[in-house]
């Protein structure tokens, strides 16, 4: 009787220990739409990695949304081990309410953006509208198709990136003010996320051109087929940081604080820095971005911190409820 007992209490020891096992060797990862792609090489090449390193299995999943969108999911209780966002302010939210460290951008170099973008214009093969500049976007016969900035870090950076580069050309902000308000007039619909917009200008066929991530050239060739965009360089565009993050509220329940640490780590070797670069997200590395420099076309760029001060401060000026966008927007007029 008493081994019987013994054997169960055995069994079920073993059977916990299996199943906290299990839940320290799996990883979700909550991640902004257009960066699909680079997670799914990066997964596979970092399993492959920690297995040769540690000897250990494990499994990462992921969730991707617009990237605002995908910081309110797990502020609402997705229980993601990590996040890697496009802008920093939707990490800072996260911030605010405990679920992230508070010095979060401490915790990895390059202010725990291991990559950053830029944007850019994709337009349709040939150019048949002859889009060259952001003036270009405010003309009477082209449709733009960008992200809800209150939605997606893309449309952020993509307002951000159309505002300054009024000021670059010397512009005040009453006249960066005047010419966003113009382009959005010529904005048919927004997306939610960097995907989303990319759905709408290719399968939807709405608009002359889509300002997105100068990744999204990649996924678009890759998903749709070469041939269908050409991608565009404006004369200047904004730096677009990725930042990661381990979300603390949840590697502590479930034990994966250091593997959590550990692949967000690994985005800055060499060799997910070379996985970066092929999907044409542009490499903190500068020997990786220097071999790819034929990819990673010569831009003018401007920081946000040069107009806006910070992320934070752009946000509640221009993205929060009743700020600048919402009095530059109106659908339909």
């Amino acid at each position: 009787m008493h081994s019987v007992k013994l054997k169960t209490l055995l069994a079920s020891i073993a059977l916990a220990a299996a199943g906290a096992a299990s839940a320290q060797t799996q990883l979700l990862n909550a991640s902004y739409d257009v960066a699909r792609e680079f997670y799914k090489d990066y997964n596979a090449a970092f399993i492959a990695h920690y297995k040769k390193t540690k000897g250990v299995d494990i499994k990462v999943d992921q969730s991707h949304g617009g990237s605002s969108s995908q910081a309110r999911a797990v502020n609402d209780g997705l229980a993601a081990d990590v996040v890697t966002f496009n802008t920093t302010t939707d990490v800072d939210f996260l911030a605010q309410n405990g679920v992230v460290a508070k010095d979060w951008n401490k915790k990895f170099p390059h202010d725990a953006s291991p990559t950053t973008s830029t944007m850019l214009f994709l337009v349709r093969n040939g150019n048949p509208k002859n889009i060259k500049d952001w003036s270009d976007l405010i003309r009477p016969d082209v449709k733009v198709v960008v992200v809800n900035p209150k939605t997606g870090g893309n449309g952020r950076y993509a307002y951000l990136a159309a505002w300054g580069s009024v000021r670059e050309k010397g512009g005040t902000d009453a006249q960066a003010a005047e010419f966003v308000q113009k382009l959005y007039k010529n904005v048919p619909v927004l997306g939610k996320g960097g995907r989303d917009a990319t759905s709408i200008f290719l399968q939807r066929n709405i608009g002359d051109v889509l300002i997105t991530f100068e990744s999204e050239v990649v996924s678009v060739d890759r998903e749709f087929g070469q041939g269908k965009v050409d991608a565009v360089y404006p004369s200047v565009s904004i730096v677009a940081e990725n930042p990661v993050a381990v979300v603390e509220r949840t590697v502590a329940k479930k034990g994966t604080t250091q593997l959590a640490n550990d692949y967000l780590q690994w985005l800055y070797s060499d060799e997910a820095q070379e996985i970066a670069a092929k999907h044409a997200i542009r490499p903190r590395s500068e020997a990786v971005l220097k071999k790819h420099a034929d990819q990673f076309k010569p831009i003018k760029q401007f920081t946000v911190a040069k107009y806006f001060g910070s992320l934070t401060e752009a946000q509640k000026v221009h993205f929060n409820d009743g700020g600048q966008f919402d009095k530059l927007y109106a659908p339909g007029k």
